[in-house]
């Protein structure tokens, strides 16, 4: 963590490196400042999670939340940005981490270790005023999806596969939820066999990019976030479809 921080105003340093944000119209000084006071949790450092710590690290997020307990391996490589060849076998949240402050030490960090589970995911996200979702398996979305409903806070999710990426923000005060567009848990062998499929190295970088903006909008307040709606994107035609969501009464996590 960065100390005595004043979250009231921007420091000189500041003012330098946040210069093409604060004269965006809508975003600003106060923008940067909104920015300054938020926190977030990234869950997952793989191909998503490292673009969208590593944009929010930039933009200057007062708090980042990184969980991963996972290494780094040669596999990796070709998706996710915030590691090289020399990181191989190495943790992941602590090269990442390493990484990131040298980025920017203006950002404060708290790292966890371990894996999101229904044991710690209550405490952890707590912490943070919203949730990006990093990660590459159902289980755990839908662990994040139901902390996120019960503690009232956004979810901003990403999926990626082969040539399409998915993006949408789940936030059950304001529409529906991860489990109104899935209702229907995938059975283990389903969700091994996506785990495994292939993945165009692109698809990461702008998935994570998207999520990254949804976070500055949901922050800043500005614009209109994807509450209520999939945005699609597929790599081979280039193309963005919008997909509404609809919140189901009946939902069994965020049904009322």
């Amino acid at each position: 963590m960065v100390d005595d921080v004043n979250n009231d105003v921007l420091s000189p340093s500041e003012l330098m490196r946040y210069t093409r944000h604060l004269s965006l119209p809508r975003f600003g000084h106060e923008g940067q400042l909104r920015i300054k006071r938020a926190s977030a949790l990234v869950v997952g450092l793989g191909g998503l999670g490292s673009v969208s710590a590593l944009s929010l690290t930039l933009a200057g997020i007062g708090t980042l939340g990184l969980i991963e307990d996972d290494q780094v391996s040669l596999d990796n490589l070709h998706r996710q940005t915030l590691y090289t060849t020399g990181d191989v076998g190495s943790s992941k949240l602590a090269k990442a981490a390493q990484k990131l402050k040298a980025h920017n030490p203006e950002v404060g960090f708290k790292l966890f270790p371990q894996r999101l589970d229904t044991d710690n995911v209550q405490a952890i996200v707590r912490e943070f005023d919203l949730v990006v979702d990093g990660t590459d398996n159902m289980k755990t979305r839908q662990i994040i999806n139901q902390t996120c409903v019960v503690q009232e806070k956004p979810y901003v999710f990403g999926a990626v596969n082969l040539y399409d990426g998915q993006v949408s923000v789940f936030h059950a005060a304001q529409g529906p939820c991860l489990a109104c567009l899935f209702p229907q848990p995938l059975q283990e062998e389903e969700e091994k066999q996506a785990e495994e499929l292939a993945v165009l190295n692109t698809l990461p970088a702008v998935v994570g990019a998207l999520q990254s903006a949804e976070v500055f909008k949901l922050i800043v307040g500005m614009g209109k976030p994807l509450i209520g709606k999939l945005l699609i994107y597929n790599a081979l035609s280039a193309a963005f479809e919008r997909v509404n969501i609809e919140k189901h009464p009946n939902c069994p996590v965020c049904g009322r």
